[in-house]
């Protein structure tokens, strides 16, 4: 069983989006946290990094793999999932600087210098971390302040925002779709700059 495992886990990698981390900023409710790994791992990210000042996370992947509030949504998924906790929005900020990776955020509203309806935007540049916040506080000033873009998903009912599970779901599927079909027909072709074409901009 665990052989068979093994090798639809190796078979999944080569559809797996290189260099693309989402990043949950004060997730407030675990389950929410096992939903989201479920997703990214459907869905081919290549990490999660998870800021949690209240130490609702683990410390260690290890142990985040055992907790059980956070297993009951994505009991198989945790186990092939690159989780990482930070203890601050700056300190997360600076390791993705650190390593070149261009951040994004995501709310219901503008905000920022740069908004992107989710879309219309370019998400194929080389290293991209995208940014969703708290469920009831939405996405820091100082995330805001430290990326390039805000994406906004069109919405046209008198509910203006989806939970944190359907929200990264939706917009990290356009965005992997992108990437992965970038991917596929620029294997051996040039890097593409860090850059976010904006649709709309403030």
């Amino acid at each position: 069983m665990l052989s068979g495992l093994r090798t639809k886990a190796n078979a999944a990698k080569k559809g797996r989006c290189k260099n693309l981390i989402a990043v949950l900023e004060e997730p407030s409710d675990p389950k929410n946290i096992g939903a989201v790994i479920r997703n990214i791992n459907a869905l081919g990210v290549e990490k999660l990094y998870i800021i949690d000042s209240n130490n609702i996370v683990p410390d260690t992947w290890d142990e985040i793999r055992t907790r059980k509030t956070l297993l009951k949504s994505s009991v198989s998924a945790v186990k092939w999932t690159f989780v990482k906790k930070f203890k601050s929005t700056a300190e997360c900020m600076d390791h993705l600087e650190k390593n070149k990776y261009v951040s994004v955020v995501t709310s219901p509203h503008i905000k920022g210098r740069t908004n992107v309806i989710l879309q219309h935007g370019d998400y194929t540049q080389k290293r991209l971390a995208v940014w969703f916040g708290n469920e009831a506080r939405g996405i820091s000033p100082e995330a805001v302040a430290r990326s390039a873009a805000c994406i906004n998903i069109e919405m046209y009912g008198i509910i203006e925002s989806f939970n944190l599970a359907v929200s990264t779901g939706i917009v990290l599927y356009e965005i992997t779709k992108q990437r992965r079909a970038y991917q596929n027909s620029h294997s051996r072709g040039r890097k593409k700059d860090p850059c976010v074409a904006p649709s709309q901009q403030d």
